[in-house]
């Protein structure tokens, strides 16, 4: 695990701004209105070949009643468990207010390391008058602007600094990243925290909680896992706030991150448009897939009734017969440990590679039971196959005539790759390419 630093201050500070001032990209959503930024947000970054994690977390007023504010105070408060290093930001157009005292008190009594961030701080010569923040205890404060850029750089070294004294170095880890993706109110967020075991992601009835791309790490059974919780993908005429745009191109760049996609459905639920092109989406990417049918504890069952859900769901998603199943549920904890086994399986088949001896052995034997076509007299030749990449499987078919590799025997060999190797969960992607001088 990286260093970890945690932007923490009340509402309308600026914390997402300089989140994503510092990554450099549009992560965290951006809004005048109060409470937008609602649950932790992770972005691995470097500073002059230090790297490090920035969470970005939602405003602590640590006296509200509201049900909301109270729950971005837990996750601001997971935040400060988790971080080496805590960037307690404030205003200093507003100037000082109860609400910043409150927060230092929180802060000093985690045992933290903080810097104290002083924000929108247009004119770096007006820093020295907001002399009152000294008050809030915590030593040598940063005056930035993180909307005009002022003295980001100096902050990112002070950030560095920290890291140099903990004398920690960046490892590359071997981790799998898992997207959490589907309709909104299908139970992403709850199943999550179902697998982790604790309640890292807000869940809540109120439409629309779940705004912005999550990551989790955790560890399970020695492998290292990054779960990515979206908001729900939908139809693009309900899109009718920023926010909602925002949140909806931000589930679609989780996809793209992903290694793994869990796909959930509503068991409760008939399986909408919405739901085929949301898997959709994943599968043209080339993403492995888990099925995952949330909610089963709401289902009433007899002896047929997995049989029927999983002919159903293999009909309606008949272009990825390829992913399995599973049916759990959320609240009652039903079958979550096998999601973490299923997610294991399929990472192997996603990153596995067949040797090329045993690749063309397979396929000659494949041509010899089934003979490639015949197309207005000229028959398709297959000279050999290599595996060019992983993440999907990818493989390439050196033929005489790309126009003679016909789809019908495109999937034929698709199905021999998998009844020979097994890739449960992942697509396999196959290309010709015509070989030179071939007759």
């Amino acid at each position: 695990m990286s260093f970890i630093v945690a932007i923490v201050g009340r509402p309308n500070v600026g914390k997402s701004t300089l989140f994503n001032r510092i990554m450099g990209r549009r992560i965290s959503i951006v809004h005048d209105k109060p409470g937008v930024t609602r649950d932790r947000i992770y972005g691995e970054t470097d500073w002059n070949g230090k790297h490090f994690t920035l969470i970005d977390t939602g405003g602590i007023e640590p006296s509200s009643k509201d049900v909301i504010l109270k729950q971005m105070k837990r996750q601001a408060d997971f935040a400060i468990d988790t971080a080496d290093l805590i960037l307690f930001m404030v205003d200093g157009k507003e100037g000082m207010t109860p609400a910043d005292m409150d927060v230092a008190e929180l802060l000093r009594r985690s045992g933290k390391p903080v810097l104290l961030v002083v924000n929108k701080v247009d004119n770096y010569e007006n820093s020295f008058d907001n002399y009152e923040f000294y008050q809030l205890g915590f030593e040598d404060p940063i005056f930035i602007s993180a909307s005009h850029g002022l003295a980001i750089g100096d902050l990112l070294d002070r950030i560095t600094d920290y890291i140099e004294k903990r004398g920690e170095d960046e490892e590359d880890e071997d981790v799998t990243k898992v997207a959490i993706i589907g309709r909104p109110n299908v139970g992403k967020s709850s199943l999550l925290n179902a697998i982790i075991g604790e309640e890292r992601v807000i869940v809540s009835d109120i439409p629309g909680t779940t705004r912005d791309a999550i990551d989790t790490y955790l560890q399970l059974d020695g492998k290292k896992l990054i779960f990515i919780d979206t908001a729900g993908l939908r139809r693009k005429s309900r899109i009718n706030e920023d926010i909602e745009y925002y949140s909806s191109l931000r589930a679609i760049g989780a996809i793209n991150r992903a290694d793994v996609v869990l796909m959930v459905l509503d068991a409760s639920e008939d399986i909408t448009e919405q739901d085929k092109r949301v898997a959709g989406m994943a599968h043209d990417a080339g993403k492995a897939i888990i099925i995952t049918v949330n909610k089963w504890d709401l289902v009433d069952k007899d002896s047929h009734t997995v049989e029927e859900f999983n002919e159903r769901i293999r009909t309606e998603f008949a272009f990825m017969q390829y992913a399995p199943i599973v049916y759990v549920s959320a609240k009652t904890g039903q079958r979550i440990n096998r999601i973490i086994k299923l997610i294991n399986s399929v990472m192997e088949n996603y990153t596995f590679r067949v040797k090329t001896s045993v690749l063309n052995s397979l396929i000659n034997e494949a041509t010899a039971i089934s003979e490639p076509p015949t197309i207005k007299g000229r028959k398709l030749k297959v000279y050999y196959a290599v595996q060019t990449a992983i993440k999907p499987p990818s493989f390439v078919f050196f033929v005489n005539d790309n126009k003679l590799f016909h789809f019908s025997y495109v999937r034929y060999l698709e199905n021999t790759l998998r009844q020979a190797f097994g890739f449960e969960g992942t697509p396999i992607w196959i290309k010709s390419r015509q070989r030179k001088g071939s007759d």
